[in-house]
């Protein structure tokens, strides 16, 4: 076996070199050479883009294209290599600070302003990667200053660009280098004055350009200056979208920094805060003639909180205010009409009374342009004005109570819009801002009409409103109740969303609890009344003592939908539902504290093989599982350790077994239970992996230790079987790439893993390379009897993958009758909770009698998301099955795929593959599946063609 391994190892090793040992430099310094024209020579720069490029090559190959790039007198030519020079400058593990000279002198002779501009944008690309360098970073930025009197708008577009970047407030530019739109200037200046000096630049994608840099060194975290406001505040009336769009950002991000400055309204000697005129600004530009600004100013709007609360309410009423102009003094007006010599003679009609036309010398503080910006943002043509226009009102309404109750009407008013995602989202938003409101009856009117509406999206996302909104009477209570039983009559499939409001407003009103009671069974009424009490402290005192017996019983097996009550004079023991004095089971803090007490307690273990150590374990893993079906907010972390703490325990049970000690043919009849733990163990690392949601990088690296562990045992079981000695030399090279894949991954937690077994691996690993299959497994079995038990270390919060299938329930006994060869449609409707990326992660499951089982991919569209970390699915899957002579049953559920290689923190992808990054994840990448619902049972009824 030893000469397998090293005949192996040579091989790859040689193989290696071969990969390797090619020059790219000289492979492509050929093909440039046998180029007979400029198309030959653009075709093979093509073909030499699609492949990688090793790091240690880079260098040799920038020297094969600048020696071509001079002699080359194609643009086209030239062009395409200085693309390439930015492209390799981005190199995982290549330094660019060896070719920036060599990049600079290319700029010297360039006659090509294409070129020039491509060649500036690899410099970008090189001083990116070179953020430390800071004389490589003033030399690029002194070659951007010179090249900005060019007059080609994109060589002008990439300095803009390039001072964006790299360009520092601290460090002004120098003389010699300082350059505007027309002739040099001879006095220091710094970065933002020679960016804003292109704000009047006469083409508009340079203006755009300059906005953008300045909104770069913004995102840097430098300080704009506040002297650009009155510039950008020009820039929003110019004649080009683009710079319209880049200068209303500009605008806001000044209002952001310096929101207390006072300013000088034109033309008068008054005086505004920035805040509150850069928002009358924006305002304006709600009314823009381009749809994608007015969409852009209506998203801004909603982040102004700083503003006044007056202009705040201007934005509802198209007139304007009167305490938003400026209004003389009755000095002032008696002065006036003294100075001019008139006064009321009584010969006129009501020449004294006063005039309702605003007087034209008055001083509007907003302008009158940004009045009523909101009611135009939502009766805007374009649908998605309309729906920024609706978020924003959200987020300034839920910092401005005043402000929600005064948009009330209007976002009631968009529950009728024509486009179903505004109404959609104006529900959500009435959602978010329901602390703040009180809805009255005809605006109930209004929002109950939308149970009508044939979305059931809208309908669902109508009840989860109906929830946690308030109302003015106890007549609007009725009309929803009886609004909502007409919905669930009309709409049976709304049954399990249409019963949260109903319950909520029984908290409310009690009376109607006897109008909902020919619906609902006994324990659906205890369970009514119990939540009502909540609300009314009075109901407990009349409960008989049957009822409290039946609410300590529904309170410890029902406690998600059983809320708990404060009962005078009752006392209970821990185990029961009631609670003392506050504290108790259902206290989130005592049963975190449980949860700590119970990994300290487990923590203490030395030795798993120690008298008591495994009773122990079974005893906490049984009060985790509890734990987490009394507490739902903690029964991702009580689940993750219980399944954690099963598979050491499941480990340390195999490796106790008495097969160790026996010889190999009597080993193998007692081979079962053991490899049934190992294959045990593995299934439960890969729950534990991507099952469970906000895991830190220790927590995963424990798990590959105990996956490593469980692969261990399955090898020494392989090795002592006759069956697996002709593959054990392939499994133990898988087992040492994992073992040097765990090192290269976790490096920086291998302190957390002392006296490990993976510890213990990295210490023997020349030992293990070296040695024969059967040694390595001896060595292998003793260091798994001699590892230590990893503790295990909490994150602050994990939270468990699941899925519920509302649709189909599985009751009906009524099967799906269709002919054989063709296919019926079965509806899935189901709700996910805390599932990463379901679009790609999810599959449904179809087992059919006969054993055979489809796994069917929903499409990204079936999925929508009612709310943070919730995810509900409706889709259809289409059986097919031959003839039956009876009906069966076929299980249906949800399975969640994963990949091992997708937990592992990847390198960069090289700059050649970045076209690939939108491509759909192949069938291939996808390792195994986990079962994420319970499975639901449809009864179907294939039957024969008819002839």
């Amino acid at each position: 076996y030893s000469v397998h391994i090293k005949r192996s190892f040579i091989h790859s090793f040689a193989k290696k070199l071969r990969l390797t040992k090619p020059s790219k430099s000289a492979a492509l310094h050929i093909d440039l050479c046998k180029a007979t024209s400029p198309t030959d020579a653009l075709q093979y720069l093509l073909h030499f883009a699609r492949k990688p490029v090793e790091a240690e090559s880079v260098e040799g190959v920038v020297r094969i294209l600048l020696e071509h790039y001079y002699k080359e007198s194609d643009n086209s030519v030239r062009l395409k290599i200085a693309s390439l020079l930015g492209l390799l400058s981005k190199t995982q593990g290549f330094a660019p600070d060896c070719i920036v000279d060599d990049a600079i002198n290319t700029l010297n002779n360039e006659k090509s302003h294409q070129v020039l501009a491509q060649l500036l944008g690899t410099l970008l690309i090189i001083g990116t990667q070179l953020p430390d360098k800071i004389a490589v970073i003033q030399r690029l930025i002194d070659v951007a200053c010179k090249h900005l009197s060019s007059t080609y708008f994109g060589v002008r577009n990439k300095c803009l660009q390039l001072l964006g970047c790299l360009g520092t407030v601290d460090k002004p530019l120098s003389k010699e280098t300082d350059a505007g739109p027309g002739a040099q200037t001879s006095h220091v200046r710094d970065v933002q004055s020679v960016i804003s000096d292109y704000f009047q630049d006469q083409d508009p994608r340079v203006r755009t350009a300059a906005i953008k840099a300045m909104l770069q060194l913004h995102e840097r975290g430098m300080k704009i200056q506040q002297t650009i406001y009155n510039q950008a505040c020009k820039l929003l009336s110019d004649d080009y979208e683009q710079v319209r769009s880049a200068a209303v950002q500009m605008v806001w991000v000044l209002s952001q920094l310096y929101p207390e400055s006072i300013v000088p309204i034109p033309s008068s000697n008054e005086e505004i805060r920035l805040v509150d005129d850069s928002f009358g600004k924006i305002c304006h530009m709600v009314s823009d003639g381009s749809w994608v600004v007015r969409v852009q100013a209506a998203k801004l709007l909603g982040s102004m909180h700083q503003v006044s609360p007056h202009f705040l309410e201007q934005t509802l009423d198209k007139k304007l205010m009167s305490d938003l102009r400026r209004k003389r003094t009755a000095h002032e007006r008696a002065k006036e009409l003294y100075a001019s010599g008139e006064f009321s003679s009584g010969r006129r009609w009501a020449d004294d009374a006063p005039k309702e036309k605003v007087d034209t010398s008055g001083v509007n503080l907003i302008d009158s342009g940004a009045c009523g910006a909101f009611v135009h943002g939502l009766e805007d043509e374009m649908y998605e004005v309309r729906i920024s226009a609706v978020e924003a009102l959200c987020s300034l309404a839920q910092s401005s109570p005043s402000f929600a109750e005064k948009c009330l009407d209007f976002l009631v008013d968009m529950f009728n819009d024509e486009i179903e995602e505004v109404r959609l989202q104006s529900i959500h938003v009435l959602r978010q801002i329901s602390t703040h409101i009180t809805l009255r009856e005809d605006q109930l009117d209004t929002v109950l009409a939308v149970l009508e509406d044939s979305s059931r999206d809208i309908r669902e996302a109508l009840h989860e409103l109906l929830c946690y909104t308030n109302v003015s009477t106890k007549d609007c209570i009725q009309l929803a109740l009886l609004e909502l039983l007409k919905n669930l009559t009309k709409y049976p499939t709304d049954r399990n969303s249409v019963w949260n409001p109903i319950l909520i407003y029984i908290h409310v009103s009690v009376e109607m609890l006897v109008l909902l009671t020919w619906v609902c069974s006994d324990i659906a009424v205890l369970v009514l009344v119990f939540n009502a009490a909540k609300s009314c402290p009075t109901m407990p005192a009349l409960f008989s003592d049957h009822t409290f017996r039946h609410y300590a019983y529904l309170r410890d097996s029902l406690s998600h939908l059983v809320p708990h009550l404060r009962l005078p004079g009752r006392k209970q023991t821990a185990s029961s539902g009631l609670e003392v004095s506050g504290v108790g089971s259902g206290s989130l803090e005592s049963a975190q504290n449980f949860l700590q007490d119970s990994l300290i307690r487990v923590s203490a273990l030395q030795n798993l093989e120690t008298p008591g150590a495994q009773d122990l374990l079974e005893f906490t893993i049984r009060d985790l599982l509890r734990l987490g079906e009394l507490q739902t907010e903690l029964a991702g972390s009580a689940d993750f350790c219980a399944t954690y703490l099963h598979c050491q325990l499941l480990l340390t049970k195999a490796l106790q077994e008495k097969l160790w000690t026996m010889a190999v043919p009597l080993y193998l009849k007692q081979n079962a239970k053991v490899s049934t733990a190992a294959r045990q163990i593995l299934d439960e690392t890969y729950k534990l992996e991507f099952l469970y949601s906000g895991l830190e990088t220790q927590q995963i690296a424990t798990i590959h230790n105990v996956r490593l562990q469980a692969k261990a045992l399955q090898l020494i079981l392989m090795a002592r079987s006759k069956r697996g000695v002709d593959r054990v030399l392939g499994v133990c090279e898988k087992f040492l790439q994992d073992v040097e894949s765990f090192q290269r991954l976790f490096m920086t937690e291998l302190p957390h893993f002392q006296d490990s077994f993976v510890e213990k691996l990295l210490e023997l690993m020349p030992r293990l390379t070296a040695c024969k299959p059967l040694d390595l497994v001896k060595i292998l079995q003793t260091t798994l009897r001699q590892s230590r038990f990893i503790h295990l270390k909490l994150p602050e919060q994990i939270h468990r993958a699941s899925a519920t299938i509302i649709e189909p329930t599985g009751e009906s006994d009524n099967p799906l009758k269709f002919t054989s060869g063709l296919v019926v449609a079965l509806d899935i409707d189901a709700t996910l909770e805390h599932v990463q990326d379901p679009q790609t992660t999810v599959k449904v499951q179809v087992l059919y009698p006969d054993g055979q089982s489809h796994i069917i991919h929903p499409k990204p569209g079936d999925f929508r998301t009612p709310g943070p970390g919730r995810v509900r699915l409706i889709t259809q899957v289409y059986l097919s099955h031959s003839a039956w002579t009876e009906a069966c049953q076929v299980e249906v559920r949800l399975l969640l795929a994963y990949s091992s290689s997708s937990s592992k923190p990847s390198a960069s992808k090289p700059a050649w593959n970045e076209s690939m990054d939108g491509l759909p994840t192949s069938e291939s990448c996808i390792e195994g599946t986990i079962h994420l619902s319970k499975p639901v049972k449809v009864f179907i009824m294939p039957k024969p063609a008819r002839r």
